[in-house]
């Protein structure tokens, strides 16, 4: 497949654009804190634009279609956990960073359990930040190696590139306003899709909605609980505790959540974000929905190998059943579903480097002027080894899988020490310790069990890691605090 000039045109002034708009906060005088935060300029709406494009990557843009073309809406219920994340986040999280107004999202954990639980969990963002930039870039170059023909090699380095350059150069002020012009332009996009879809089908909307109903392509999932099997309940907890998670213990959260200009703002931009996710979440499995209807009234004209993958559907529908222009705008939505949530990462994994690191135990009295350096040189260290990561996924049997995995155990313990930390305010360290400890055997073992047959162990969904773990932390941390307290008492 080969995209037509004209769509090429459109691609690339979307590209350039974006890029020349990010370098231009390069020109701003600013301090190490307004590089990270914006100082409390920037308006709750981008911050908001920002927290929802964080949320649709190119995973989401290819995958959310593919899941409905295949199957039904399961994966749906994820969206649906978030109106209950969002009230945490509002009533108890946001409230909370702002109160401490550290740069860092893990300072808390310093301050609850000591120094190694900041290191730990910063550690654990890093690696799992790297994993996820190495995963999005990968994957965003397997329909653009369809779409532009071009190597997976060279689309990795020069989409890496092309983020890192505006990242490092424009800080969280051309993270934020480039991702809210992307979440604009990925909005518009599949809005417009849509509606071409329906009106490629004779009967229209009727049509759609009618062969939606006799294929169950509406449904969300059994409703009958199964420790193996993607239930409803089973994705409503998972997308739970993932949203927890995102809110609770996420640098780039964390980030917006002090680049507004109070309480109330951050407040606004949080749930704006999140809640934005759902209709356009929608959106995507409509689109999905869309397309097995579509190609069920014309029938052979897709390919038994990409009718396999679904997540290969989205993209050649793109490339062959949408006039000139309009595949050009959809190709940039998918760029920019991708390169939002990689400049993000990068900004926030700077931040961590500098905040828990270098001025933890490296140099405390940095001055400012270096602090800004080290933000420029960390990001683009972190933008570099992006790249390396999404060149070592090249030719892994599934990316996504592995980038799962690898996130899982990565990521799966911060949540549950956080929780320990803001709802049992008498959890001493040891405690603490035992509970991450045995909250990543239980991550590690659903995360893995697969490549160990011979251990008789129960195999369980792999979207339970994140629950069970963070429960083992959460209830062996407090239990074994408890019966410390009750032995010192006694002695």
């Amino acid at each position: 497949m080969q995209l037509p000039f004209l769509d090429l045109l459109i691609f690339f002034i979307y590209l350039s654009g974006i890029l020349g708009f990010g370098i231009s906060f390069y020109f701003k005088k600013r301090t190490s804190l307004e590089y990270i935060t914006g100082k409390g300029r920037l308006p709750s709406w981008t911050l908001g634009m920002s927290i929802f494009a964080t949320y649709v990557s190119s995973i989401s843009f290819l995958a959310l279609p593919g899941n409905a073309y295949q199957g039904n809406w399961n994966s749906f219920v994820f969206s649906l956990s978030i109106p209950i994340a969002t009230v945490f986040a509002l009533l108890f999280f946001v409230p909370l960073y702002r109160k401490l107004q550290s740069p860092s999202a893990y300072s808390y954990f310093e301050e609850r359990f000591g120094l190694w639980a900041r290191i730990y969990a910063s550690v654990c963002y890093l690696l799992t930040q790297l994993a996820r930039m190495g995963a999005i870039l990968y994957l965003l170059a397997l329909p653009m190696h369809v779409l532009l023909g071009w190597s997976i090699p060279v689309i990795i380095v020069a989409t890496g590139f092309g983020v890192m350059v505006y990242a490092v150069a424009g800080g969280i002020e051309a993270v934020v306003w480039t991702d809210a012009v992307q979440g604009i332009v990925l909005i518009a996009d599949a809005l417009l899709c849509f509606f071409v879809i329906l009106s490629d089908l004779p009967q229209g909307l009727p049509q759609y909605l009618e062969e939606r109903r006799k294929k169950g392509k509406f449904s969300l999932g059994p409703y009958a609980w199964n420790w193996t099997e993607s239930s409803f309940w089973m994705v409503l907890l998972y997308g739970l505790f993932i949203n927890l998670q995102n809110f609770g213990v996420d640098q780039s959260y964390i980030q917006r959540y002090l680049g507004a200009k109070n309480t109330l703002e951050a407040q606004k931009s949080a749930a704006f974000g999140a809640l934005l996710y759902i209709p356009v979440s929608l959106l995507f499995f409509m689109i999905g929905t869309g397309l097995f209807v579509f190609y069920q009234e014309n029938a052979g004209s897709l390919p038994l190998e990409i009718a396999k993958e679904g997540d290969k559907v989205f993209p050649y529908f793109i490339v062959h059943s949408l006039p000139q222009g309009i595949t050009g705008l959809l190709v940039a939505a998918l760029f920019a579903a991708g390169m939002s949530t990689l400049s993000t990462s990068i900004n926030s994994s700077a931040t961590v480097i500098l905040e828990d690191h270098v001025k933890k135990y490296v140099n405390p009295k940095i001055t400012d002027k270096a602090a800004v350096k080290v933000l420029y040189l960390s990001s683009t260290l972190v933008g570099l080894i992006s790249i390396g990561v999404a060149l070592a996924f090249n030719g892994v049997e599934s990316a996504l899988d592995a980038w799962w995995a690898l996130a899982s155990i990565f990521s799966g313990g911060i949540l549950g020490l956080f929780l320990l930390s803001f709802f049992n305010f008498s959890a001493p360290r040891g405690p603490a310790i035992f509970g991450v400890i045995l909250g990543l055997m239980v991550i590690s073992w659903i995360s893995l069990c697969e490549f160990f047959p011979n251990i008789p162990l129960p195999r369980l969904h792999k979207n339970l890691a994140i629950i069970l773990g963070t429960m083992a932390i959460v209830l062996s941390g407090f239990f074994a605090g408890l019966l410390m307290s009750t032995k010192n008492t006694q002695s």
